[in-house]
């Protein structure tokens, strides 16, 4: 039997860079792949918290406008024989949104939605990034998708 594993959460930080909307993406230290937010949920915590206090962690940005990205990232984990769930949260940040990344990464980059999936090493990510484009740049989400954080 393999397991199901639900431990971590991720996020996807969408900003207009220069009049043109571009998601975060970020070189990860440990692997040298680039990706977008994620981590651990801790005992205390509820996923959206997590991922709050994920991006501030990770890149400095205060979540402000955070949705139910109505996605979950699945993939097989082979160093713990386990399959991953990982549901996602998207942010809308203020324009030409400042980042300053910690430790866990080298370099970051706002990219166009093509940039980005060029990027992505693994195929779940680009999947996970049309969805996020269609359904949060292409068009508005609905309130339902709002997580309210205060």
């Amino acid at each position: 039997m393999i397991p199901v594993r639900c431990a971590a959460v991720s996020g996807i930080a969408l900003s207009e860079v220069n009049g043109q909307t571009k998601i975060l993406l970020m070189k990860r230290t440990k692997g040298g792949f680039w990706c977008h937010v994620a981590g651990t949920v801790e005992s205390n915590e509820l996923g959206w918290q997590t991922i709050i206090r994920e991006f501030k962690e990770e890149t400095q940005i205060d979540v402000g406008d955070l949705y139910n990205g109505q996605y979950l990232e699945q993939f097989y984990e082979n160093n713990l024989n386990t399959i991953e769930v990982i549901p996602v949260f998207v942010i809308y940040c203020k324009p030409n949104q400042s980042v300053i990344i910690n430790h866990e990464h080298t370099e970051y980059k706002w990219c166009t939605l093509n940039e980005a999936k060029e990027l992505a090493v693994f195929p779940g990510q680009k999947v996970l990034y049309d969805h996020v484009w269609h359904y949060f740049v292409d068009n508005q989400p609905s309130e339902l998708m709002r997580v309210k954080i205060g």
